[in-house]
């Protein structure tokens, strides 16, 4: 089953830190986001494998954007 991984802000990516195909465990960091002038990871909602990341830095982002699939 895939799940999502969403923003929680309105941001801007300052770092991807996976790629397809890594095997990443809940809580590891999938991005890191710059809202409100700080820099915050966005964590993985579960463990698995990720399919898919849907952004590159430097793009804007809005609250609840799917960034990436995890399987």
């Amino acid at each position: 089953m895939a799940t999502e991984v969403m923003v929680p802000m309105v941001g801007k990516i300052v770092s991807v830190e996976v790629k397809p195909g890594d095997s990443i465990n809940e809580n590891d960091p999938i991005v890191i986001l710059e809202a409100m002038k700080m820099e915050m990871p966005v964590p993985s909602p579960a463990s698995g494998t990720v399919k898919e990341v849907l952004v590159n830095p430097g793009d804007e982002v809005e609250a609840d954007k799917v960034i990436a699939i995890i399987e």
